[in-house]
């Protein structure tokens, strides 16, 4: 089994606090005229792991309400940094840490206007307001493939290269009859006839041979069994768990991170039976808890050594979407590596993103090119256009 490192081993009070964070991330909700946009909607994304809008508690206390059951300046507080309020001994946070099995909300970076969007995204009841918003949501769900076109694209590849192995064989066969005839049996008496033959066989043996080399190393589709059986489908997709609350170091790190199983635990030490494994798979998590040992879950998406690639910087600083390199996970039952991941692929990108580039501090040693979006000469900046396909910034 290869575990290739990913293993993290985080304390369980961190993922108690991610997880009641979830909880008190929905307890500020009050009333506010303030324009909401599809921001909240994917920041309760990470609360849905553990909380409901009026279906009752989950794992963490149901939210509708709360924002008439809490002052709003308390809220702004207390989600911002709660362990700072339940320490100060202010007697609502220690009830509600009390009641919710102690189980603190970690803090969250958020600044006092997204709270308050996500307040009314609650108080709305889970739904966005005003067209704007709508029209953000369904843009959203144009730029991505079903799942199942995924899937179908992933079998013709596969199938072309079976029949690319087919086609190499017999026609590996064919030029050794050529040759055989040509200068033993010599049944065709026309040598111009095997000479074509062998030329075309060998123009299309170096086709294959070419395409099959430069895929050396990549493991497009690959899908190994995991030791668990676990369900994005379920989790990311039927329980919209946000991606982030798992792979929780996905913008802070190199590495998505591979959730240790004190995160399980926030919603299995409560949900202890699947619709379709039953107890079996869960039991796994408890015996692994028991020995205190980490469950060695196997990395899909695997780059050569000599590659660079820094999850934060692509996640948090070129705001990337998950579904971008990995597909529509939150579709998939097992992971499949979707994309090739090719040094092509990437520098494609590079190619045609646009940075955040007016509004980043960090891009104001760009001189010329501030003065050419100001002249009007360019009128966005790709991740190319400041050195994004130069060898050094992945290779070095």
């Amino acid at each position: 089994m290869i575990n290739n490192g990913f293993v993290f081993k985080k304390p369980l009070r961190y993922n108690v606090f991610l997880k009641n964070g979830l909880l008190i991330f929905f307890f500020f909700i009050t009333s506010f005229s303030f324009g909401q946009t599809a921001e909240a909607e994917a920041h309760f994304a990470v609360c849905k792991a553990c909380h409901t809008i009026g279906s009752g508690k989950l794992v963490g206390p149901d939210l509708q309400g709360v924002t008439e059951r809490r002052d709003e300046a308390w809220l702004i507080k207390f989600i911002q940094n709660s362990t700072a309020v339940i320490q100060s001994g202010d007697p609502v946070a220690v009830k509600v840490f009390e009641e919710n099995n102690r189980i603190p909300m970690p803090p969250n970076n958020l600044t006092d206007d997204q709270i308050r969007n996500l307040l009314l995204y609650i108080k709305n009841g889970g739904k966005l307001g005003g067209a704007e918003s709508a029209t953000e949501k369904a843009a959203a769900d144009t730029v991505v493939q079903t799942a199942a076109e995924t899937m179908l694209v992933a079998e013709k590849k596969q199938k072309d290269a079976q029949n690319r192995y087919l086609v190499f064989i017999v026609l590996s066969v064919v030029i050794g009859i050529s040759l055989f005839d040509m200068l033993i049996s010599r049944i065709i008496k026309a040598r111009w006839i095997h000479t074509i033959i062998i030329l075309i066989a060998v123009t299309v043996i170096g086709e294959i041979v070419f395409i099959e080399s430069a895929a050396l190393g990549r493991q497009q589709y690959y899908q190994p069994e995991q030791p668990i059986w676990f369900s994005h489908k379920v989790h990311a997709g039927q329980n919209e768990i946000d991606c982030k609350y798992c792979h929780f170091t996905v913008d802070e790190s190199l590495h998505a991170g591979i959730p240790p199983v004190n995160v399980c635990m926030n919603c299995h030490r409560l949900v202890k039976q699947g619709k379709q494994t039953g107890t079996k798979e869960i039991e796994k998590i408890y015996l692994a808890l028991e020995q205190n040992k980490p469950i060695e879950w196997i990395k899909v998406h695997n780059l050569p050594d000599h590659v660079y690639f820094n999850h934060a910087q692509h996640v948090k600083v070129g705001k990337v979407d998950c579904r971008d390199c990995h597909g529509e996970v939150e579709k998939m039952d097992e992971i499949i590596q979707v994309e090739d991941l090719s040094m092509g692929w990437c520098i494609e990108c590079h190619r045609s993103r646009e940075i955040q580039f007016a509004s980043n501090k960090f891009y104001e040693q760009y001189t010329r090119l501030h003065e050419e979006i100001s002249s009007g000469k360019a009128s966005r900046v790709t991740v190319q256009m400041i050195g994004g396909d130069e060898c050094q910034k992945c290779h070095y």
